[in-house]
């Protein structure tokens, strides 16, 4: 198997990254759920992308819990971390661009 998480670090370092992993997890659950909410509610493409992303940022710490548990491997880890942060950002910018130029105020 993988380098589990006390293999690599402290007991304290340890329980500290599973605490923030852990709060990580459920923050960006709880943003997931309201973008599904929202999504539900408009049904637009800019809302179906935001909530595609806070999907990706859930996704990521899950890997980041498998990779501290030792089931993920570190090259694994990096390729879809990374390749998140991509995708994130590129359905973020994309979403922008299809909200269209602000509206004219009067």
């Amino acid at each position: 198997m993988y380098q589990a998480i006390g293999e690599w670090l402290s007991g304290t370092e340890a329980a500290i990254l599973l605490v923030v992993l852990g709060l990580a997890t459920l923050g960006t659950a709880a943003l997931f759920l309201v973008g599904l909410a929202g999504y539900r509610r408009r049904g637009t493409s800019v809302y179906l992308l935001l909530t595609v992303a806070l999907g990706l940022l859930v996704a990521r710490s899950i890997v980041g819990f498998g990779t501290a548990l030792g089931m993920v491997p570190m090259p694994v880890h990096h390729l879809i971390e990374h390749g998140s942060d991509f995708a994130i950002a590129t359905l973020v910018l994309y979403a922008l661009y299809r909200s269209g130029p602000p509206s004219p105020s009067v």
